[in-house]
């Protein structure tokens, strides 16, 4: 019997972890897989639960919520020598870093491949101490993930960031900062925009780093200049295409690792969760942890 602990945030996505619990851990026992669970109730409980469920020796550690419950399950693991195999139930409102992974939106899809047990090493980026499995990010639009209550984000889904992104886009700034990248070079320049991208969804956009991958050892870094609204609305345009990158107020490219300088206080993104000012360094960890996925990369997000 493999012993595996459950930890869910129940006001995800539309609380539907709530509600499918009992679903859920019947499926998981009935696969072979012994589950305990933990409801995270604050901030950072997350992390605390997940590496207590390292040091008592669990085989496997579920991640059921949204990506900011994923990356803080990421971050209790990740700091441990022995690390076990990490499961997720994307049961968020975007859940970038399983749509990438097709891991399957659907609850009970994603149990099944649980319960198949198959998985591979992924990357994870380290920002300063902390660490992030999908993106880490800068800029007026990348506050949105942790700027609209969980409330809103419940009753309405996806619509709460569209609603707050309007509000957002004609205040738009851009911050000075200056970027050296290892092995490419150094950026010194007005952005809008600072993204390191660890996977191609990024948002909810599949084409904004569209050659990501969170097995090749790198990063995928996208700096957007200063522009206009009218410039700004065009390169999203763009990218929602996958057309921006040839535009000439972005900048893409790759490395393993960066240091970011600024004194504009720019507030750091990581995996959509606050992770403080934006200043330091950005490291990849190649292989750090093993994520359970489709062992013949059939199973399908949308599906």
């Amino acid at each position: 019997m493999i012993r595996a602990r459950l930890i869910y945030n129940p006001t995800s996505g539309r609380e539907e972890v709530r509600r499918r619990l009992p679903a859920i851990l019947q499926k998981l026992e009935r696969g072979g897989i012994e589950t305990s669970c933990h409801a995270t109730e604050r901030e950072g409980d997350a992390v605390q639960a997940a590496s207590e469920a390292v040091e008592r020796g669990f085989d496997l550690v579920i991640a059921a919520g949204g990506d900011g419950t994923l990356n803080e399950v990421v971050n209790g693991i990740a700091r441990h020598d022995r690390r076990p195999a990490l499961g997720i139930l994307p049961l968020g409102t975007t859940n970038d870093f399983a749509r990438a992974h097709g891991i399957p939106k659907r609850w009970d899809q994603a149990c099944d491949l649980i319960v198949k047990r198959y998985t591979r090493p992924v990357d994870i980026g380290r920002a300063d101490g902390k660490y992030f499995i999908n993106i880490a990010g800068g800029g007026s639009l990348t506050q949105l993930s942790y700027e609209v209550p969980s409330k809103l984000k419940t009753m309405i889904g996806h619509l709460a960031y569209y609603i707050r992104g309007f509000e957002k886009i004609v205040s738009l700034r851009s911050f000075n900062m200056r970027i050296v990248a290892e092995g490419v070079g150094e950026f010194n320049d007005e952005y809008m925009l600072f993204l390191v991208a660890n996977s191609n969804s990024v948002a909810g956009f599949e084409k904004l780093a569209p050659n990501a991958s969170t097995g090749d050892g790198l990063f995928d870094v996208l700096l957007m200049r200063k522009c206009n609204l009218a410039e700004f609305i065009r390169i999203a345009t763009l990218a929602m295409r996958g057309e921006h990158v040839n535009d000439s107020h972005i900048t893409l490219f790759q490395t393993s690792k960066l240091e970011v300088l600024t004194d504009d206080g720019v507030q750091l993104n990581l995996d959509g969760e606050y992770g403080g000012d934006m200043a330091g360094s950005f490291s990849i960890l190649q292989g750090h942890i093993n994520i359970i996925v489709d062992e013949f990369g059939e199973s399908s997000y949308h599906r």
